[in-house]
């Protein structure tokens, strides 16, 4: 265990925590003021640091100064009842691996040492270099995304009406956006449409427009999205929310490219290229009455199916490099992750997708504690992801649920649930323990 500085001006305190770290097994040298730490410091190295903040002429602040340029990898936890948004903000800057408010339990104490323990321990954990991305909306080099890349080259150059199928959070937007970027439409506008937020009796009026009077409100003509997009592409997310009194309306459009902006007596003609994207099985929509089926037809000319992020593991590190650099270049950080980190990434089965990665390299580069994104910093991240659209459940509830759903439709078979999942064996039964099935 390495010997640690503890710096407390109240004498009560620093014979508690001393008393109760040493019990623990550590060696602890306590000393009363600034000064007597700083010398310490420029004496010896020490790789944990405890230190209040305020303390006589100087601070915790400036021990932290002094304990950083002595040894940057000195973990140092800072303790004061008289914290501010001031006090923790120069802290984290001055790169304090954790901060307590006090009064705090012992406990408390002990858990965020063993944590800073932790990760100075972790030599044999290296940090890894990402590879570097190509210039390219999309990252990704699996096979089934090259499939994707090769049909985007040969349709995009078309007028083909496209239908994008994938669970939320694939990239449906971003193949969506590839296919306009990659047409003679590049030039003209992008417009896209988020199907699932249109309320039934404002879809029409939104998407082929209103002339003044059409209805209670409407002071002034109002060009829809069709007409405004006039030469480009426009992007119906989400089809399958479309309202079913409305879909025989699209089905005309689609078949003339005609709009009729409400109040007006006469069509007017539109050149805009029409893809759709779906994360709905439009097909057993159309077998329940719930979608048109000359509607679906119309719709399934070319078809793109993205695979979720489980599907293409091969892509993570990739993703996770260039996620990494973003933020970093982004909030102005120097965020690494480890081997260990990565293979966390790899391992899970990121039941929200490619977006549910960008979220939690986002949170990942900005709280990584000591800039280093470790296995259990990642295994900390899934589990207090917050409360995922499905149902309210955490995403690492979904993935449970994921897991037991693969398991039942393979009998048992962890072999091939674990290559359903894209994930080791070993590592499914890790998840398993976690999920207490034996």
């Amino acid at each position: 265990m390495p010997t640690l500085l503890l710096v407390e001006d109240d004498p009560s305190v620093r014979t508690t925590i001393t008393t109760f770290l040493e019990l623990e097994g550590y060696t602890v040298e306590a000393v009363s003021s600034t000064r007597e730490a700083i010398t310490r410091l420029e004496s010896r190295s020490y790789g944990i640091v405890i230190s209040d903040i305020y303390i006589d002429d100087k601070t915790g602040i400036d021990v932290l100064k002094a304990a950083r340029a002595a040894n940057e990898e000195c973990h140092v936890i800072l303790m004061s009842a008289r914290g501010s948004m001031e006090t923790v903000m120069a802290a984290t800057r001055g790169g304090a691996f954790d901060y307590l408010a006090k009064p705090f339990e012992l406990d408390d104490l002990l858990t965020v040492v063993k944590r800073a323990e932790g990760v100075a321990a972790e030599e044999d954990d290296d940090d890894i270099e990402p590879e570097e991305p190509l210039a390219t909306e999309m990252i990704g080099s699996s096979a089934k995304l090259i499939e994707i890349y090769k049909t985007i080259s040969r349709v995009a150059p078309t007028d083909a009406l496209v239908l994008i199928e994938g669970e939320t959070g694939t990239g449906k937007e971003l193949i969506a956006h590839l296919l306009h970027t990659n047409s003679r439409r590049a030039a003209q506008p992008f417009v896209p449409v988020d199907c699932a937020s249109l309320a039934p009796s404002l879809i029409e009026s939104e998407l082929f427009g209103a002339m003044k009077g059409a209805y209670t409100g409407a002071d002034r003509d109002r060009t829809g999205v069709f007409e405004a997009a006039h030469g480009g592409t426009v992007f119906l997310d989400e089809i399958g929310e479309i309202d079913l009194n409305f879909q025989l309306k699209l089905l005309r459009f689609l078949q003339e490219k005609e709009i009729r902006p409400l109040g007006s007596s006469r069509p007017r003609k539109v050149d805009v290229r029409i893809i759709a994207a779906t994360n709905k099985n439009l097909r057993k929509m159309v077998e329940e009455g719930k979608f048109r089926e000359d509607l679906y037809y119309r719709l399934d000319v070319v078809r793109v199916g993205v695979p979720p992020l489980r599907e293409r593991h091969g892509d993570v590190p990739l993703l996770a490099g260039a996620f990494l650099m973003r933020y970093n270049e982004r909030y102005n950080l120097e965020t690494r992750i480890t081997e260990s980190g990565m293979k966390s990434l790899c391992d899970y089965t990121w039941p929200g997708n490619v977006r549910q990665l960008q979220h939690m390299m986002e949170r990942l580069v900005i709280l990584a504690q000591g800039g280093r994104i470790t296995e259990d910093a990642v295994e900390d991240a899934i589990r207090s992801t917050s409360p995922a659209e499905q149902g309210g459940e955490t995403l690492a509830d979904t993935e449970a649920e994921q897991i037991r759903k693969v398991l039942a439709v393979t009998g048992g078979n962890k072999s091939r649930a674990a290559r359903i999942l894209g994930i080791e064996r070993k590592t499914l039964y890790r998840k398993l323990e976690r999920m207490g099935i034996q």
